[in-house]
């Protein structure tokens, strides 16, 4: 199977997930608006899940996957076996301490740290523990469901854990349709957005168990011990928690310095959404694909198939993003205004802050994107250090910014920290790799870099100039079909002279296309002897 279609298995179950995490904004907007449940919903769910990506996605998928294919190149399934059985034991009962000492000490946690702001303010403070003690057990199923999702990945089995993310959009749905039709409050609604999201993390980690059965390997538990390839994996998956992470450890930051304004931190999980569509089929597609391939070619001394599939990846992550990125700065306002103003969600508050977050968010996108492109090159190595380095960076850099942007421009400054944050890491990643040489030249790609960013621009115009002319087809009293049409009329027009401008400025061709379409995983190519390739 070829790289794009790797990246597009993997990035149609992403998208799935990501349209219907559309839909569940959208009813939540609608039922909680940026209100004070709301805030505390956000504020709660955000631990868990930057637990859940720092420990479970980003680690395993920097520091298990890379060990797995070891494994399966070296002892085949088997070796594979034992050794996943070996990191089952001890991640389970890592993760039921982690939990329970969690628990005990929430009040602590939620007052200290996910949400100070909430501190002083009654019933929101209590709110968001209760919410956060419900939902932190889905951390539990969705480590565990994470190491089961890089197994299957290693195995060039993408879909299932893909698609399993998309549960706990439905879910969430479900529950927004049904408090829609009992006419529940918004405290009831909080409540059972919290007990839905335990069940989808229950329901997300079956699906992965089974898909991990179905491709031949069936876990059992062992007693937890400290075997070599554990502590190999440990020493790899701290720093590669907090790199992989990176972008949830700055949005957690964010949201503690948010609590302190009313509506910021719902605001700023709103915008979020919207971006990470985007990010999500384009940039984690790339991040899951390209780590396993890139491991796998490194492992068997492949190094020109590796020099290959990153500069593929970066030329194709460029390709999508750019323009996703100059419509967000451009139509973020009626973006937000179709999305999500509606009930509860205020046009003339809500809209705006949220529009002006999404458009800076937009600038950060394609940092956001390369940052996934970019770490493959250093986990496939076995180099988690240098990266959670980089990491560590940007973190003070975000939150230098944040803290003297916060208090005169609000949620939005928080955005433009986090954009800052994540170009600054991005370039730290490639100067390395490049300083390494581990970073193959490639004229091409150096060539069609600008004129892939002149073509956005050139089509970031057209919209600003679009935008305005339809003005009141796009304001918040036309209809919503209205609306709907005339932002998906322009954003399809955009697009159609994106590709135009790129194909005729020479940023992409047909022959690049057909290229990284049609091409298969070269097991066979020449292995080369540049120790600047070598681990």
């Amino acid at each position: 199977m070829s790289l794009v279609k790797k990246f597009a298995t993997v990035a149609s179950g992403t998208l799935m997930s990501r349209a219907l995490g559309f839909g569940r904004e959208m009813l939540m907007a609608a039922a909680l608006g940026t209100g004070p449940v709301a805030d505390a919903f956000n504020a709660a769910f955000q631990f868990p899940n930057t637990f859940r990506r720092l420990f479970a996605e980003g680690a395993f998928n920097a520091a298990f996957v890379p060990l797995f294919a070891k494994e399966i190149e070296q002892h085949g399934t088997d070796g594979a076996k034992r050794f996943s059985e070996e990191v089952f034991g001890v991640l389970f009962s890592a993760l039921l301490a982690l939990t329970i000492a969690m628990e005990l000490a929430m009040p602590l946690i939620v007052r200290y740290l996910v949400a100070p702001g909430f501190a002083d303010i009654p019933g929101k403070f209590e709110t968001t523990v209760t919410l956060a003690t419900i939902m932190f057990p889905y951390l539990i199923c969705m480590s565990l469901g994470a190491m089961m999702a890089g197994m299957l990945n290693s195995l060039r089995r993408y879909f299932a854990a893909a698609i399993a993310p998309a549960f706990l959009n439905i879910i969430l749905i479900s529950v927004l349709a049904y408090a829609w039709y009992r006419g529940l409050d918004a405290h009831d609604v909080g409540f059972g957005l919290s007990w839905g999201v335990l069940a989808a993390g229950i329901v997300q980690l079956a699906i992965v168990w089974i898909a991990v059965r179905q491709a031949g390997i069936s876990i059992g538990f062992r007693r937890p011990k400290m075997t070599p390839n554990v502590k190999r994996l440990l020493i790899l998956a701290l720093p590669a928690a907090i790199t992989g992470g990176i972008t949830q450890i700055n949005q957690l930051i964010g949201t503690a310095i948010a609590s302190a304004q009313n509506s910021a931190v719902s605001s700023l999980a709103y915008a979020d959404r919207i971006y990470q569509l985007p990010l999500g089929v384009v940039g984690v597609a790339v991040a899951i694909v390209l780590l396993p391939e890139l491991s796998r070619a490194l492992k068997s001394g492949n190094l020109v198939e590796a020099a290959n599939l990153q500069n593929r990846s970066v030329e194709f992550t460029l390709f999508m993003t750019l323009p996703a990125a100059a419509a967000l700065w451009v139509m973020s306002e009626p973006i937000v205004r179709l999305v999500y103003e509606r009930g509860a969600f205020a046009a003339n508050h809500s809209t705006p802050i949220v529009a002006s977050i999404l458009a800076i968010f937009g600038l950060g996108l394609p940092a956001f994107v390369l940052i996934k492109a970019f770490t493959p090159g250093y986990f496939a190595r076995e180099d988690t250090r240098t990266p959670m380095i980089f990491a560590a960076i940007s973190v003070g850099v975000n939150v230098a910014t944040a803290l003297s942007l916060f208090p005169s421009m609000g949620a939005p400054g928080i955005a433009v920290a986090s954009a800052v944050a994540g170009w600054v890491n991005a370039l730290m990643l490639l100067a390395m790799l490049i300083r390494r040489g581990h970073w193959g030249r490639d004229v091409p790609l150096l060539r069609r870099i600008p004129r892939l960013v002149l073509s956005a621009v050139i089509m970031a115009i057209a919209l600003y100039f679009a935008e305005h002319y339809f003005a009141a087809r796009l304001g918040p009293g036309s209809p919503l079909v209205v609306k709907a049409t005339t932002l998906f009329a322009l954003v399809g027009g955009g697009a159609a002279l994106y590709f135009i401008a790129a194909f005729g400025t020479g940023g992409a061709d047909f022959g690049m296309i057909r290229r990284n379409v049609k091409r298969g995983s070269r097991k066979s190519a020449p292995r080369e002897s540049n120790t600047g390739l070598d681990e």
